[in-house]
């Protein structure tokens, strides 16, 4: 399989516009039960486009965006090169070659389940500061809760080979137990929604590294199949990606 660092260089464009950010209840959470102000440095591990790192530099937090993949991390300096306290760092989740002790929070989005965990584990250790805290936020697609994305679970079936090889919620769940240990976590959920014609609704679809591109022999059926679908269910010109947002969190030690 393709390694995990560069599954997404042929997608940034679709990544960057079409992917969900995160519900502003991320940060309110930090704020309210571990301490998060202004001035507390974050690292954004696996950071790519930027979404993440986004939300904290809004915030007025000093951000390192660690970043292993060239045209994400390019992605990323474009979107929040305006702020002050951005910067960029060429690493990866297990060698971020972040200073030790360097960060109030580590927090990762999307990309946890690339990470080798153990080796993660230890890295989020070395730069977090005594007491620092540790977070993993991801939106899950909810594949059955509406007609269109019952349809498009099943297109993602049909005719994207690389989807049926994961059970991501299975790889998510047991990695997160063993990423924060014995000391546990705690964890909330949010309701998060995109809407999207039929233009952003295929440009959803390619952002995923596991759908077929140009050139594939599913690649065109695919994108018949998902016109199907959103010409049945759409609603004024628009269909809706429903996601809950899981964020845990805790210290690490």
């Amino acid at each position: 399989m393709k390694d995990p660092t560069k599954r997404f260089s042929s997608r940034v464009d679709h990544y960057s516009q079409y992917r969900p950010r995160y519900p502003q209840d991320v940060i309110l959470t930090l704020q309210v039960e571990c301490s998060l102000t202004s001035g507390s440095p974050v690292a954004d591990i696996g950071s790519g486009t930027g979404f993440l790192s986004e939300m904290f530099l809004q915030n007025g937090n000093p951000v390192s965006a660690v970043e292993p993949n060239p045209e994400m991390r390019e992605a990323g300096e474009k979107l929040l090169g305006r702020f002050p306290g951005f910067r960029s760092i060429d690493g990866r989740a297990e060698a971020t070659n972040l200073p030790e002790a360097s960060a109030d929070f580590v927090v990762t989005g999307q990309a946890f389940h690339w990470f080798e965990v153990d080796k993660s584990r230890r890295e989020f250790i070395r730069i977090l500061r005594p007491g620092g805290t540790g977070m993993i936020v991801w939106n899950e697609r909810e594949t059955g809760s509406t007609p269109f994305l019952k349809s498009y679970e099943e297109l993602l079936q049909r005719y994207a080979p690389d989807y049926r090889q994961f059970n991501f919620k299975e790889i998510y769940n047991v990695s997160v137990a063993d990423f924060f240990g014995k000391n546990g976590f705690q964890s909330k959920t949010f309701r998060n929604q995109q809407e999207f014609d039929l233009v952003g609704t295929k440009g959803r679809l390619l952002s995923s590294s596991y759908t077929p591109e140009a050139g594939h022999p599913n690649h065109i059926p695919m994108l018949d199949a998902l016109s199907e679908a959103f010409q049945k269910h759409q609603v004024g010109g628009r269909v809706a990606f429903i996601y809950t947002t899981r964020m845990y969190y805790g210290r690490l030690k």
